[in-house]
């Protein structure tokens, strides 16, 4: 897993560099996303501004949600969605668990890893998009364990939220993610 700690020097945290970068560069584009692939087909992009604003605005749900060092669940498509609720994870205090949405036509295939990363990390929350949250009634009769989660749709977050954000009491030793082995040998391990 990942460290929100940034090693010696100037910063204590990641969420100290970020907010950093983002008083000096907050016009900057940070990301962009081929939309359908295409280079030169559409292109969503994250200014650092807009950025900071959609992860503050996560992040403070996340702690009106109770979530903070807990550890979420993300199950985004590829995309700027993803990217925004890392972010908000990070700048909230919350333990990012990145894993691939199951896939609805395929759930005997898709399902067993993702049950296994909710047993073994104890995730409290699923962060995903409106989209893939119409979908939990689905995934949680298949899989009853996740109907212990709170699913929230990132996507329906409003910006404003963001004026209640604060910066999570983060250290130099705090856990920032947790990443999952493919589990195609497996059982999935958290690293």
């Amino acid at each position: 897993g990942g460290s929100c700690a940034m090693g010696p020097g100037l910063f204590a945290t990641f969420v100290d560099v970020f907010r950093t970068q983002v008083e000096r560069y907050e016009e900057r584009t940070l990301y962009r996303f081929l939309i359908d692939g295409n280079v030169d087909g559409p292109i969503a992009s994250l200014t650092l501004g807009m950025l900071d604003r959609r992860a503050r605005a996560i992040g403070a749900r996340l702690r009106a949600e109770r979530a903070v060092e807990q550890r979420a669940l993300l199950l985004y498509p590829p995309g700027l969605d993803y990217v925004t609720a890392f972010f908000g994870c990070l700048v909230g205090g919350v333990v990012a668990v990145p894993a691939y949405p199951p896939d609805p036509a395929r759930l005997e295939r898709t399902l067993p890893r993702l049950r296994a990363i909710v047993r073994d990390c104890g995730a409290t929350v699923v962060l995903t998009t409106s989209a893939i949250a119409g979908l939990a009634g689905a995934f949680v009769s298949a899989a009853p364990e996740l109907a212990q989660l709170r699913f929230i749709a990132t996507d329906t977050i409003p910006d404003h939220e963001a004026d209640d954000w604060r910066a999570p009491s983060c250290s130099a030793d705090s856990l920032a993610f947790l990443q999952y082995t493919s589990g195609s040998t497996g059982v999935p391990r958290g690293v």
